[in-house]
Order: C-alpha cells, then sequence, then structure tokens
C-alpha cells in the first residue's frame, strides 16, 4: 500500500510540474524548439529545475536503497549507438511537430481533446513498433 501512494504522489507532483512549467502547453514547447524563428527560451529554467537535482539524486542515492524497495537504476552508460542517435532523431521530430512527449501527453490527457488522444495512440503505436524495427536496425548494422 506503502507503494501505491508513493507511486501515486509522485505521479501527481510529477504531472502537477509539468503544468505548472508549461511543458503540456504545446505552443511553449514548439516556442522553445524554435531556435531559429520567435525563441521562447523559458523552458531553459525546467530543464535546469531537473538536471540539478537529478544529479544530486544519483550523487546522493549511491550505495543506498529505494524506501519502498527494490533497487535504483544504474547510471546509463555514456555509449551512442545507431539505436540512440535513431531514437533521439525520431523522438525530436515528434516532439517538434506535435509539441509534446510522453510525459506531458499523459498529463495532459484530460483537455487536450481529440489532438491528445491521437498524439497518445500513434505514441503507443510507435511504442509498439519500436522492438521491430529496432531489430532490423540492428541487423543492418551487423552487416556494415
Amino acid at each position: 500500500m506503502q507503494r501505491l501512494f508513493l507511486s501515486l504522489l509522485s505521479g501527481a507532483l510529477f504531472g502537477a510540474g509539468l503544468f505548472v512549467s508549461g511543458m503540456t502547453d504545446t505552443t511553449k514547447v514548439q516556442g522553445w524548439l524554435d531556435v531559429f524563428g520567435n525563441w521562447d527560451p523559458t523552458l531553459a529554467f525546467v530543464m535546469g529545475g531537473a538536471i540539478v537535482p537529478m544529479f544530486i539524486a544519483w550523487r546522493l542515492t549511491s550505495g543506498r536503497r529505494p524506501l519502498v524497495g527494490g533497487d535504483f537504476p544504474a547510471p546509463p552508460r555514456p555509449e551512442m549507438d545507431h539505436r540512440l542517435i535513431t531514437g533521439s532523431v525520431l523522438f525530436g521530430m515528434g516532439w517538434g511537430l506535435a509539441g509534446l512527449c510522453p510525459g506531458p501527453a499523459i498529463a495532459s490527457l484530460s483537455y487536450n481533446g481529440s489532438g491528445g488522444l491521437i498524439f497518445m495512440g500513434t505514441m503507443l503505436l510507435g511504442m509498439v513498433a519500436a522492438p521491430i524495427f529496432g531489430r532490423q536496425l540492428d541487423g543492418l548494422a551487423a552487416k556494415v
């Protein structure tokens, strides 16, 4: 029960943070990404507000265990491969075109109308298709 409560609390806090920061406002996100046009730099504070606490959290959790069991994930390895590059390009294209990424898309489901539902459906379709295309990319990379 404690784990469910902490999950609910964390999800609610994350969703509220996305809403308050403007990450669920597609025009604000697209303004952030439009560096050669009418650029809106305010989301840089959101990025800093996420990177700094996460950096501190990685340092503080070293050698500790979560309150509700399990283990903290290991820091990601700094490897750049074809999967990372392809995924980053596709993520960036979707984020720039729609102005949403997975977290804000879920947070905005209740008020973003049919556009939010269409985005969510296509995002879920992409999540199902990604492993299939990933295996094909792995096969192509192995041949090179």
